[in-house]
């Protein structure tokens, strides 16, 4: 079985920072516990997030790979190595021409994450999708992820339906963790 977890990164593994400036990036803690736990099970962790911001203007997408070494760094003290990075700069409402488009990649479609897994030659259906927002949740389960959704306040419309029912719902990545090695069971009921 192969061992990959695809995450998205903002309110799932970092705290939100200035966009701007990389070096402001924090783990969650119970990110830190999480992704120590899973490295230490031989997990690959792979960062699969929306940067609407590139496509709004706020900042360059040249900025990316800062935000990678970054993340890469915090990794680093835990024995954890960043798999892979994959970010979509789009955003039909963007202010910055090129970026402003509906495409594949931008969740809730699973371009990304069909595009990692392929890179990465991984099978999603062996893989999970941890994020905090329905569209991640959406994301995954188009892909055909196992997925999680990260109740931490950071999702607002709760419209679920159809591929936005996530496998199971906790309040952050170190409870995620036993549902991924599987020594807990956890399901969503469904009330509709």
């Amino acid at each position: 079985m192969n061992r990959t977890v695809f995450m998205d990164a903002d309110g799932t593994l970092v705290e939100s920072a200035p966009a701007h400036d990389p070096t402001q990036l924090r783990l969650i803690p119970a990110a830190r516990r999480g992704l120590m736990r899973l490295v230490r099970e031989g997990f690959s962790i792979v960062i699969v997030a929306n940067q609407s911001g590139i496509a709004h203007g706020k900042f360059p997408e040249s900025m990316m790979p800062s935000v990678q070494s970054r993340l890469s760094d915090l990794f680093a003290p835990m024995g954890a190595h960043l798999a892979g990075f994959y970010y979509c700069p789009h955003h039909p409402e963007g202010s910055v021409r090129q970026f402003a488009i509906h495409c594949e990649c931008r969740k809730p479609a699973a371009g990304l994450i069909l595009r990692a897994a392929e890179e990465l030659s991984v099978e999603p259906a062996e893989t999970w999708m941890v994020g905090d927002t329905l569209d991640d949740v959406e994301a995954g389960n188009r892909a055909g992820c196992r997925t999680i959704l990260l109740d931490n306040g950071n999702e607002t419309e709760w419209r679920m339906d159809g591929k936005r029912w996530p496998g199971a719902v906790v309040t952050d990545l170190d409870r995620a963790v036993p549902l991924i090695l599987g020594t807990e069971v956890a399901e969503v009921r469904r009330t509709s």
